[in-house]
């Protein structure tokens, strides 16, 4: 696969992974063993940082057009989401009631289409 593919499915950002990870290419055999047996850098980025949006997004508890609407930084370390976390920014606050409610909504959605489905089911 595409070093972009397997950034993104290992939750990376590709900009700071090795330049060795970002010219070649990774076989399902590589990332199998990159997700069992992470190498050193690996782990770095996955606790330090630099974080890619979708990651960012996940750790401040709002969603990635949260982080587009707020107008700030796609890419964030840990120190600086942990910081945000602290300070709870207005923006911060609102964006992650939002997420909030976007989520309950979604659940009761799923929630009745799974009641349609089993009355549907049951009714033949």
């Amino acid at each position: 696969m595409k070093p972009a593919t397997a950034a993104k499915k290992l939750g990376i950002y590709l900009p700071a992974t090795p330049q060795e990870f970002q010219d070649g290419t990774v076989t399902r055999a590589e990332y199998a063993e990159l997700v069992s047996s992470p190498p050193e850098w690996l782990v770095d980025l996955r606790q330090n940082g630099p974080h890619p949006r979708a990651v960012v997004a996940q750790k401040l508890g709002i969603s990635a057009s949260g982080l587009a609407r707020a107008g700030v930084r796609d890419v964030m370390t840990t120190t600086e989401i942990k910081s945000l976390l602290v300070e709870m920014p207005e923006w911060l606050s609102a964006e992650r009631a939002v997420h909030a409610a976007v989520q309950e909504e979604n659940a009761r959605v799923k929630s009745e289409r799974a009641a349609k489905e089993k009355l549907r089911q049951g009714g033949r």
